[in-house]
C-alpha cells in the first residue's frame, strides 16, 4: 500500500489578484512563501520517499518545502496540473461574471456541461487525476509519497475517489493553499481518503481563505467582490469619469491645498492612451459600476524589461476595501506577455497609505525621482518575472 500526501500549492498570483489560472503559469506571493514555511515545519518529520508536482512554477515552488528538506528529488507531471480553462486563462473573474455568468454558473457547480474553447471538462481532470495517482502509486509500492497540485484537481480526485462524477461535487470542501490531503493506494488501485483539506500548520494570519467567505456562505464581503477591467475612451464621455478620478485621487495623496495640475494629468493620460487605447488606460469595474483608474504608460522603461504603472487607485467609496491588488493584476497580465520582468511607479514618500499599500504586495524602493513640478518621488519596484532556480 502507497501512502499518499496531495497538497495545494501556496498562494499565487491567481488567488490574490482574482484571476482565472488553470495552466496559466503564475507566481507565488509573499504570504505564499510564510505558508511554504509552515508547510516545511509541518513535515520535517514525517518520512517522505518521493515527491511530484505538477509542472507549473506555482506547484514545484511549493514542493521545495519538502524535497529541498528531505534530501529528494522533484518529479514533474503535467498530468497533476490544475484544470485547463483555454480562452479563461488569466481572465479576472469579475469579467467571467459579468460577461460569461451562464458558463460560470457552470464551472462554480462543476456541471457536465462545463468546458470553454481549449479547456477541460470536469470528467477529464477526474480521469487524468485519478490514472495520475495510481501510476505513481504503481511507481512507490509500500512507499510514502508526496504530490503536488491545484484546488479544483484535488476537488476532481477527492470526488472520484467517493464516486462522485461532475455535478455531484458540491457538498465537497475547499482546500486552503498548502492544505494537505492524506489517501491510500493499495496494489489494485483502489484509493481510500484519510484526511482532506488540512491546514492546521497554517496560523490565521496567513491562511488565504480565512480572508475569504465566498467558500463558506453565500454571504460575501466588498473584500470577495471580483474586478473586471474595459478602456477607458478618452474622447468620449469618459473622459470626465477620469479627470474627476484623478483630482480626487490627487486630493486623497496630497489634500485638498495641494496644488493640483488637471490639464498636466490630462495631457499624460493621453500620450499613454494613444500608445494602445485598449491595455494604456483602463476602467475598474465592480459590476456596471466605475470604481478605479489604471493608467500603463507601455513605452516607458521598455529598454530596461521594465512596465511602468503611471497611476493605479480605486475611488474613495472602493478604497481600504481590499479591491486594489487586483489593479496591479492587471498591470502584472498586462506587461507579463510583453516580455517585462519589473513593475515601476513614483510614489510621494509622505503618503503613508500609498507607501504602506504598494510595500505590502512586494513593491520595495529602488531609487528617487522628481515630478514635473519638482516634487520629491521614491521609485518603487515589483518583481514579476520568473526565476526557474527558484522553483527547482
Amino acid at each position: 500500500m502507497t501512502r499518499i500526501y496531495l497538497i495545494r500549492h501556496a498562494e499565487a498570483e491567481g488567488n490574490l489578484y482574482r484571476r482565472v489560472h488553470g495552466w496559466y503559469d503564475s507566481l507565488i506571493t509573499d504570504n505564499g512563501y510564510r505558508q511554504i514555511s509552515a508547510l516545511k515545519g509541518r513535515f520535517d518529520n514525517i518520512p517522505i520517499d518521493a515527491v511530484y508536482s505538477s509542472d507549473l512554477f506555482r506547484t514545484m515552488t511549493t514542493a521545495r518545502a519538502i524535497y529541498a528538506s528531505h534530501g529528494l528529488e522533484l518529479h514533474t507531471r503535467s498530468d497533476l496540473r490544475e484544470i485547463g480553462v483555454g480562452v479563461w486563462e488569466d481572465t479576472p473573474w469579475g469579467e467571467l461574471s459579468h460577461r460569461e455568468g451562464e458558463m460560470l454558473y457552470e464551472f462554480n457547480h462543476s456541471t457536465p456541461k462545463f468546458q470553454v474553447e481549449g479547456g477541460e471538462s470536469f470528467a477529464q481532470v477526474q480521469k487524468r487525476m485519478l490514472n495520475a495517482v495510481r501510476d505513481i502509486a504503481e511507481r512507490h509500492p509500500e512507499q510514502t509519497v508526496a504530490l503536488f497540485s491545484h484546488g479544483t484537481a484535488i476537488r476532481c480526485l477527492q470526488a472520484a475517489i467517493r464516486g462522485l462524477g461532475p455535478g455531484e461535487m458540491d457538498g465537497l470542501g475547499h482546500s486552503d493553499n498548502t492544505g494537505v490531503t492524506c489517501l491510500t493506494v493499495d496494489k489494485y488501485g483502489i484509493c481510500r481518503l484519510v484526511f482532506e483539506n488540512d491546514s492546521s500548520h497554517l496560523p490565521e494570519e496567513i491562511s488565504t481563505l480565512a480572508r475569504q467567505k465566498w467558500w463558506k456562505s453565500r454571504e460575501s464581503s466588498l473584500a470577495d467582490a471580483n474586478l473586471w477591467f474595459r478602456p477607458l475612451d478618452m474622447e468620449g464621455e469618459d473622459a470626465r469619469l477620469f479627470r474627476t478620478a484623478q483630482a480626487q485621487a490627487w486630493q486623497d495623496i496630497h489634500g485638498e491645498a495641494a496644488p493640483f495640475d488637471g490639464e498636466g494629468f490630462w495631457q499624460d493620460a493621453l500620450h499613454c492612451w494613444r500608445q494602445d487605447n485598449r491595455k494604456a488606460v483602463m476602467a475598474a469595474m465592480l459590476g456596471d459600476t466605475f470604481s478605479g483608474v489604471l493608467q500603463l504608460d507601455l513605452e516607458r522603461g521598455q529598454e530596461e524589461g521594465v512596465g511602468y504603472i503611471s497611476a493605479l487607485h480605486m475611488l474613495p467609496a472602493y478604497r481600504k476595501k481590499g479591491l486594489g491588488v487586483q489593479l496591479i493584476g492587471q498591470a502584472v497580465s498586462t506587461y507579463r506577455p510583453m516580455g517585462r520582468t519589473r513593475l515601476r511607479l513614483c510614489c510621494p514618500p509622505e503618503s503613508g497609505t500609498t507607501q504602506r499599500f504598494f510595500k505590502k504586495y512586494g513593491f520595495v524602493k529602488t531609487g528617487e525621482s522628481k515630478g514635473a513640478d519638482g516634487t520629491p518621488l521614491d521609485l518603487l519596484e515589483k518583481h514579476i518575472g520568473f526565476d526557474t532556480d527558484e522553483a527547482r
